[in-house]
């Protein structure tokens, strides 16, 4: 089954009419998006969007062999004038399966938000689940067949993706492409590396893909650690990187601070973020989670944790780190490297850059920056990928 993806866009595209922000402004020439439309073995269009038979042609296809057309969702704005070769444009009521005379097969799949997503299986047993913008399957039983590819919103409805993986509906050669996409994401390689984290990606208009066929899923690193200053936008980042997960561990090395308001608020913010399906686990006992099997960790954060050994060895005090502090501090840091160099599991870790700023006025205090460093370069030559984030833009510094 061959697909070729007429627009990957925003129903509006992209970049938006008249709008002046950066991501429109950067989505222009060869990265501008029409709105989303999929030709399906030039028999099957799904989504009639402005200017389809120009963007057909433009990718060096016909729609004139279309015999059915197709709308996953309720159109805005001005009626889109129907080309006289195709035939009326509809949609499949939800649950029931419809058999061209191509020999494709396609069902209706209902949704939880305005629309109709469709399960295309070619004559040749190849399956293609595509869902409409904003939107995600209602209902989904665990068990299911792994598509061949999925093409959906990635970037508007992560969540969409993680309950297709929790149901099998997504399997590791599961292809996924994102399309629907609007201002609201990165452009360029921003936008690559992003949606690369989640095992999908993104291609240009007029890319035709084979679906069924072998092709090289996305590796998503298994271990990253998110390094940048105070509010700088790195536990957002590290968050983003596992949205499209269907089970995250959340480890809070801060745990709780009774009394403390301002405290309550911070950790309140972020669980409000986090999906919630996602699990939490207050502690800093980080290498037994790291040595079992389970599903991914987001350690928020490292500079915490280490504040927790310090204390556990009575590093601030000068005396207790001369006689044996150092040496006891160095080796549960040792402990969790090594925990992380043989985890089986997906790890993203969040910690704080220092030593770029004022010299702390204390020993206790050169001394905690000091040894964040260390623990920071350590923890890094384990992961795959590092990653800096500065005024809340990702620098990838390894992978």
């Amino acid at each position: 089954m061959e697909l070729t993806l007429l627009g990957t866009g925003a129903p509006d595209g992209l970049p938006r009419p008249d709008c002046p922000c950066a991501v429109c402004a950067s989505s222009r020439g060869s990265g501008a998006r029409a709105a989303t439309s999929l030709l399906v073995d030039d028999a099957l269009l799904l989504d009639l969007t402005p200017g389809a038979v120009f963007a057909a042609a433009r990718a060096g296809r016909s729609l004139a062999a279309v015999r059915q057309v197709l709308l996953t969702h309720p159109h805005d704005g001005p009626a889109v004038e129907l080309p006289a070769s195709l035939p009326p444009a509809g949609r499949v009521p939800d649950g029931q399966e419809l058999t061209l005379i191509s020999g494709h097969r396609v069902r209706a799949l209902a949704m939880d938000a305005p629309g109709t997503g469709y399960e295309v299986t070619s004559p040749d047993g190849a399956r293609l689940l595509y869902l409409p913008p904003g939107a995600s399957p209602a209902g989904l039983a665990s068990g299911a067949e792994p598509y061949d590819m999925v093409v959906c919103g990635v970037t508007g409805r992560p969540d969409a993706v993680a309950r297709l993986r929790a149901a099998g509906a997504v399997g590791p050669v599961t292809e996924v492409v994102a399309v629907h996409l609007d201002h609201d994401a990165p452009a360029g390689a921003e936008l690559d590396r992003r949606l690369a984290a989640g095992g999908a990606r993104a291609v240009p208009d007029g890319t035709t893909l084979r679906v069924g066929a072998f092709h090289p899923v996305p590796e998503v690193p298994r271990r990253t650690l998110v390094t940048g200053g105070a509010r700088s936008g790195k536990s957002v980042e590290a968050e983003q990187r596992l949205e499209t997960f269907p089970e995250v561990v959340y480890v809070a090395t801060g745990g709780r601070r009774e009394g403390d308001a301002e405290w309550a608020a911070r950790i309140g913010l972020h669980r409000e973020r986090r999906p919630a399906a996602w699990r939490t686990e207050e502690t800093c006992e980080l290498t037994g989670l790291l040595d079992a099997d389970g599903p991914p960790l987001l350690i928020d954060c490292l500079s915490l944790w280490l504040t927790d050994a310090m204390d556990r060895v009575g590093a601030w005090d000068d005396d207790r780190w001369a006689d044996g502090g150092r040496e006891k501090l160095r080796e549960r840091v040792a402990e969790l490297v090594r925990a992380v160099r043989g985890t089986r599991r997906t790890v993203v870790a969040v910690t704080n850059e220092t030593g770029s700023g004022v010299v702390p006025a204390t020993a206790s205090g050169r001394r905690f920056r000091d040894e964040l460093g260390r623990l920071n370069a350590a923890f890094a030559g384990e992961c795959e990928q590092v990653l800096l984030v500065v005024a809340g833009q990702a620098l990838v510094l390894r992978g």
